[in-house]
């Protein structure tokens, strides 16, 4: 076990076994094509306030990743029926982007192309990083890898579990940094109507598949 490693090598191996430990299981489970990752790579290509919904998406995985490497995912596991709530919350909202999202790709006009005023850009700032919120928080598959998952193996490797959660957390930092600022670069040469309808004609397909699985009788 990681905790053996103490007693034969020094403690900086240690460290550093447990946080790449850390990075390569967090980049193997946040790499996987999911609702977080659609809507972070839709801003991007939009070049619409991707800082602000890296920010939210790398502080959420952040905090989800301490709380269960603290061990609060084994107390949450504990409460009955809480996890069901949340599944069918998560379903229910990504049903209705689904919705949102099929209706973008029939009418082929992508929101947020055209100049808009202060007013209006503040207003969507908010509801941009609100629906990024609510695609991180509502998402049982976020507790299920991140908290649960991700904080029990973390708890394998002892007094270096710290060491872990931080290669996690440098895991989550680079792929989100990469996938929100890479699709900006790329936003010009994919900003067609043509292109658009094909982007959101595939979020539809994928969250409306996301929201069945999580209903799906286990």
């Amino acid at each position: 076990m990681i905790w053996a490693c103490v007693s034969a090598r020094s403690t900086l191996a240690c460290v550093l076994s447990s946080a790449l430990a850390g990075l390569g299981l967090g980049l193997s489970l946040i790499v996987a094509i999911g609702a977080q990752n659609l809507f972070v790579l839709r801003q991007g290509i939009r070049r619409q306030h991707v800082t602000a919904v890296v920010v939210v998406c790398t502080l959420s995985d952040a905090l989800l990743i301490m709380l269960g490497v603290s061990g609060v995912g084994a107390a949450v596991q504990a409460v009955p029926g809480l996890i069901d709530v949340v599944r069918w919350a998560g379903a229910l909202f990504l049903a209705g982007y689904a919705f949102v999202a099929a209706r973008r790709a029939l009418r082929g006009s992508p929101a947020g192309l055209t100049g808009e005023g202060p007013a209006s850009e503040v207003s969507r700032r908010g509801s941009v990083v609100l629906t990024c919120l609510a695609l991180t928080w509502l998402n049982p598959h976020v507790y299920l890898d991140t908290v649960f998952l991700l904080g029990a193996v973390a708890n394998t490797h002892g007094s270096t579990r710290w060491a872990f959660a931080a290669g996690a957390v440098t895991a989550s930092v680079a792929w989100f940094c990469a996938l929100g600022f890479g699709a900006r670069r790329l936003g010009r040469r994919l900003a067609t109507p043509r292109a658009w309808r094909v982007l959101d004609g595939a979020i539809a397909v994928v969250m409306l598949a996301l929201a069945v699985s999580l209903v799906l009788p286990r």
